[in-house]
């Protein structure tokens, strides 16, 4: 399902009774998005978390309620046979073996990007689902960042013409190299399994699927022990470019999109608020969408004043934002699992994105580009 600024799933609660959650970890990425979305989504019940050690129980039943109940073990939770839905937002090396274990449980079961270690495990993963008719899907949030939307608003309008180039960046000032997993240099540690998995999706939503990949990924910091800078250069047949840049080290970050096509361009800088808002402790409100995502700094569109001039003179202007909408997500679960709507980020999407995350290590060991025919990318638009 192609995200929609304007489109959000409605829920009656007269008709359905709320879907009971789980949630497996409680991580940076379980506090600041899974639990406060799943929370403020109608019809959907947080009724357990896992956490081994006992401090971080306590520290999740005290942000949770005391309703919720804390599990030492991952099975714990997925035996419930209360439970609807586990969501897996643990670290990346983990992702395979706990889904598929709640999928043998007969969970219907959402990931953290990225999908898994590799595409191998991620096609594991799908045909498990397939085989038990069990909804699996995978939290790619940002296709609902206002930019995001922004950017697929003005390629539908043809107002940019056809697009030739796109740079997508997503870029930090970390000079120093926290102590975290993701740093340590470990399976599933790094840029490119972080922040790429984003910026591919980004990329194939918006793009389709390209023909080749070329990557470069670098450890830049002193003493890094992952990459913590990457670029990578996907091609379309039609001769689209489009640059995936993400840096630890941009103490003055590149735009956050770039689309220059045969009628204009359109820029835009500053990451999408909602993860910040999250951080900040604020929260959607079911009952006042319009308050939640927006973003107050507006890109730059400039077109042409005459595109059949030799050499058009140009217009500015700033262009706003489509607001940004996190809260669709969950919202697409829950109706995905009453039937109601297609599963928002499909697994077999997730799984193209898989596919290019192998295929750009792969370039950037060879220290060349690679085709793409061959890989599983069924997936895109």
């Amino acid at each position: 399902m192609a995200p929609d600024a304007s489109s959000s799933p409605t829920f009656s609660p007269a008709t359905a009774r709320p879907l009971r959650v789980g949630l497996v970890g409680w991580g940076s990425a379980s506090q600041v998005f899974h639990a406060p979305l799943i929370s403020s989504t109608p019809g959907l019940e947080l009724v357990g978390v896992v956490c081994r050690r006992l401090e971080v129980g306590q520290a999740a039943r005290a942000a949770l309620g005391e309703a919720v109940q804390v599990h030492a073990e991952p099975q714990a939770l997925f035996e419930r046979g209360d439970i609807d839905l586990v969501v897996i937002p643990t670290p990346n090396d983990s992702h395979h073996p706990l889904a598929l274990a709640a999928l043998r449980a007969g969970k219907a079961v959402v990931v953290d990007k990225p999908f898994a270690l590799e595409a191998a495990q991620a096609r594991e993963l799908v045909d498990e689902a397939a085989r038990r008719h069990l909804l699996l899907s995978v939290f790619h949030n940002r296709r609902w960042d206002g930019d995001l939307l922004t950017a697929r608003a003005l390629l539908r309008s043809g107002r940019l013409g056809r697009i030739v180039h796109a740079s997508l960046h997503f870029d930090r000032y970390r000079p120093v190299e926290p102590s975290r997993w993701r740093e340590a240099g470990g399976p599933g540690g790094g840029l490119w399994m972080d922040l790429g998995p984003h910026l591919l999706d980004q990329a194939l939503q918006l793009f389709g699927a390209p023909v080749a990949i070329a990557a470069d990924l670098v450890c830049a910091r002193d003493g890094a022990r992952a990459d913590d800078l990457f670029h990578a250069r996907l091609r379309w047949a039609d001769g689209l470019r489009v640059d995936l840049h993400a840096s630890t080290l941009a103490a003055a970050p590149g735009p956050r999109f770039a689309l220059h096509g045969t009628l204009g361009s359109w820029v835009k800088h500053g990451l999408d608020r909602q993860e910040d808002d999250l951080k900040a402790g604020l929260r959607p409100d079911p009952a006042r969408p319009q308050d939640w995502g927006q973003d107050p700094s507006a890109g730059r569109l400039v077109t042409a004043a005459d595109p059949q001039a030799p050499s058009p003179a140009t217009v500015e202007q700033p262009w706003p934002n489509e607001p940004g909408n996190y809260p669709a997500y969950y919202a697409g679960i829950r109706d995905a699992l009453l039937g109601r709507s297609p599963n928002p980020v499909p697994a077999t999407e997730a799984l193209a994105v898989m596919a290019l995350l192998d295929l750009g290590r792969q370039s950037a060991l060879e220290r060349r580009e690679l085709p793409c025919d061959g890989i599983n990318l069924l997936g895109c638009p």
